[in-house]
């Protein structure tokens, strides 16, 4: 059996620099792992197919879930014949902006990888990723990274000193598309400065990577939920040392001088209703 956590992300940055031709949006964003992950369980099966199931009993576990859409295409890719039960312990919350579906998907490639001894390199698993979605290549890969292209082009950074994460996850759902859609019909006017978050990165500057956090479409999605301008408000008056909304949203993190005040920072969070609090840090690479 193999066991393969697929850990959550959070953007330190997020860029929109225009509309491709493909219909794609070209990105810049420097992305983080965290601690934060959901748990894949894989082992053969003696029925032939693929046999899926998830602790979260709303969850669909069919063609729709990306961890079952990643085993398909690992099937079709390198002509696997025998069976495989797949277990999804689901932790990373759904629809939430930290790509725990992509995570999900990268564990099941990685995954498949090791049970089944297909030998495929980093780089194949990732070309295989980015055919289901931009972010599976980096939660393959995880740590600290500058994505671009729409988010499947991707450059190793400096490991970014380990640090305390608050997430903060309304009962509410983005779609991403709607997203990106009212951002093209309003752009941001203040974006990030990319060059000197990865300069803040390699300087090790935890204060000046807080400082440089930016996501242009907070304009979107913040001018909608109110909860979030409340969630933000909540994460300073208790001594954030920043916070931003992760992808296209809801969910908003902040990053904490140390645990003993994250915690502080969860707790003054649980008094808002209908949202969901987690601790966490930040993770180095998946590596070998």
């Amino acid at each position: 059996m193999q066991r393969v956590q697929g850990r959550a992300k959070i953007n330190l940055t997020l860029d929109i620099l225009g509309k491709r031709q493909d219909g794609f949006h070209e990105v810049a964003m420097v992305m983080q792992s965290i601690e934060l992950a959901d748990t894949v369980c894989l082992e053969k099966a003696r029925e032939p197919g693929i046999h899926l199931s998830v602790n979260l009993p709303w969850l669909r576990a069919d063609a729709s879930n990306l961890a079952w859409r990643a085993a398909e295409l690992m099937y079709r890719s390198y002509h696997i014949t025998t069976g495989i039960e797949i277990r999804l312990t689901k932790r990373i919350p759904v629809a939430a902006g930290l790509a725990g579906g992509s995570a999900d998907a990268a564990a099941v490639l990685r995954g498949m990888n090791e049970l089944f001894a297909l030998g495929a390199s980093d780089e194949e698993l990732c070309a295989l990723g980015a055919e289901l979605g931009s972010d599976i290549p980096f939660t393959l890969l995880g740590g600290t990274m500058l994505a671009t292209g729409r988010g499947e082009t991707l450059k190793r950074l400096p490991d970014l000193p380990q640090m305390d994460v608050v997430l903060a996850k309304p009962h509410i759902s983005v779609s991403t598309p709607w997203a990106y859609r009212m951002y093209d019909a309003e752009p941001a006017r203040i974006h990030p400065d990319t060059e000197g978050m990865i300069q803040a990165i390699a300087a090790q500057d935890e204060t000046r990577v807080a400082a440089l956090l930016c996501n242009v479409l907070e304009s979107v999605t913040m001018k909608k939920y109110d909860i979030l301008s409340k969630i933000k408000g909540q994460m300073i008056r208790s001594g954030a040392r920043a916070c931003l909304m992760s992808g296209s949203g809801p969910t908003i993190f902040c990053l904490a001088e140390d645990r003993a005040q994250a915690e502080k920072i969860a707790k003054a969070l649980q008094a808002i209703p209908s949202v969901d609090v987690f601790v966490t840090r930040t993770a180095n690479p998946m590596r070998k």
